[in-house]
């Protein structure tokens, strides 16, 4: 009978390793591949930084040192809000075994990065992401109702409070279009109210949309902090390493994946472990995603095509906000059509800035912290800060907020965060949930792009019932790989 001894420390560098000692199995062929923030690097501009980072990952394929073996029932690859929710359903759904690895820590890709808000306000009823999405805002309050009924406040774990959120508008011509939302929200079973500006006026008082403005208001609608979430699900997790159920592998970069003679893929390889999976691989490395799958494939006759890109997305968090309180979570009704912008031909790879476009976004988080945003831009992996963006945010709030205009960002320096993402982006809107053809075994559930936090829930429930064979609460047709345009 198989053992574990798993070290649980509450460091902040989550150095964990969940130590399954099983029988050593044969030899198996391995496939290398590259690692990068996430565990796997796109094709992207080399920097100095990068070029030492693959010659140590290739120093790792040639070392003569075998790693340690350990096996699972699943192994989930990314410790973002989308793999370990994954996780966090397997474990509570079946009797399996699971472990998480990640080239980082939680929250140092999105998920980290992101505002925090369960919103529909800004989703469209019948869309081929709706009933995902209302089955993973199901989900997320049950999970705050499961918190609360034993005797935890959900907002003090999650950040969670039902804040209801406004898409605001400032012409008739956007007015036109609140309305029409405001029917098909309430028409597909929501809550949702049409506000004037004077409406509007009552419920947040420093909020100006002008005379002709107004807002598509749904009162139902939550905020959550990413980081608290995750840091929750994790506790959550390990509850199940007493019994033989859970590890964490942390800081451990995948530079390869093990296969059988017959090509089924049985092992992620790291610099230490080998960690085996007897029944499923689910890859779940945000924008990563892409240059993995095509690395696997590489020496195969698949032909797969995972056009996953990375999307930069820049916030601002002003700390400690105390020169006014925002009620709601507000959004600008243009931050739709960015959102949906479709991208251009740019040579990603060159590094160089792309045309970018900036909504107004704003949440109060629980903490009393103003989060501003947002930006989007196609620039590769650049994550470095870009001040001009971080000023076009708040440029763009004060046309929003005007009290604003009598603070200076500068003097806000020592009060300020920016939170600086890449956003996992599909052409088509849609992520990619499902079996990968021709790997049996291995599962993909990635492409959320602004989503993740929103989709979580659904998400992991449906890869989960995937894995165990369940039938699917919500139809999976529209995420499988084949579905999508590239």
């Amino acid at each position: 009978m198989a053992s574990l001894s798993l070290s649980i420390s509450p460091n902040p560098d989550h150095l964990i390793d969940g130590i399954f000692v099983s029988p050593r199995r044969q030899l198996l062929r391995r496939v290398a591949i590259n690692s990068s923030p996430s565990g796997f690097n796109f094709l992207a501009k080399l920097t100095s930084a990068e070029k030492n980072r693959r010659n140590k990952v290739a120093a790792v394929r040639m070392s003569s040192i075998s790693p340690a073996s350990h096996s699972y029932d699943v192994v989930v690859v990314g410790a973002g809000i989308i793999g370990l929710s994954i996780a966090r359903q397997l474990l509570i759904g079946s009797h399996l075994s699971v472990a998480v690895v990640d080239a980082a820590v939680p929250c140092s890709g999105a998920t980290g990065a992101g505002q925090g808000y369960i919103w529909m306000v800004h989703k469209v009823p019948g869309s081929e992401k709706w009933e995902l999405a209302m089955r993973s805002r199901e989900l997320w309050e049950k999970f705050a109702e499961d918190i609360k009924y034993q005797g935890i406040d959900p907002q003090e774990v999650l950040g969670w409070k039902k804040t209801g959120s406004l898409l605001v508008g400032k012409t008739s011509d956007e007015m036109s279009v609140l309305k029409e939302k405001v029917d098909k929200l309430s028409k597909a079973g929501l809550n949702a109210e049409l506000l004037s500006s004077i409406d509007l006026k009552e419920i947040e008082p420093v909020l100006v949309v002008g005379e002709e403005g107004g807002a598509a208001f749904l009162p139902n609608d939550y905020q959550l902090d990413a980081r608290r979430s995750v840091a929750y699900i994790e506790k959550e997790n390990r509850k199940y390493a007493s019994e033989g159920r859970y590890g964490e592998y942390y800081n451990q970069p995948v530079t390869g994946l093990l296969r059988s003679g017959t090509g089924e893929v049985e092992a992620v390889q790291t610099p230490k472990y080998s960690l085996y999976s007897k029944k499923a691989i689910v890859i779940s490395t945000g924008c990563w995603t892409g240059s993995l799958m095509q690395d696997l494939i590489r020496d195969s006759d698949i032909k797969l095509n995972i056009p996953i890109k990375p999307r930069k997305g820049h916030l601002l968090v002003i700390e400690n906000f105390n020169s006014f309180k925002l009620n709601h979570g507000l959004m600008e009704v243009g931050y739709i059509g960015h959102q949906d912008a479709i991208l251009q031909p740019n040579n990603l790879d060159s590094g160089a800035e792309t045309s970018s476009s900036v909504s107004m976004t704003a949440t109060m988080d629980t903490l009393g912290n103003l989060v501003l945003g947002s930006s989007r831009q196609f620039v590769g992996f650049n994550t470095e800060i870009n001040e001009e963006i971080i000023n076009k945010i708040w440029e763009r709030a004060k046309e929003f907020f005007p009290c604003l205009r009598e603070l200076s960002l500068k003097d806000l320096e020592k009060n300020r965060e920016v939170r600086v993402g890449l956003r996992p982006y599909m052409p088509d809107g849609k992520p990619m949930i499902g079996p990968v053809p021709g790997l049996s075994n291995v599962f993909l559930a990635a492409g959320h792009e602004g989503e993740g936090l929103t989709l979580a829930l659904g998400t992991a429930e449906m890869v989960a019932d995937m894995v165990l064979g369940n039938p699917s609460k919500v139809d999976n047709a529209p995420y499988a790989l084949h579905a999508h345009s590239s």
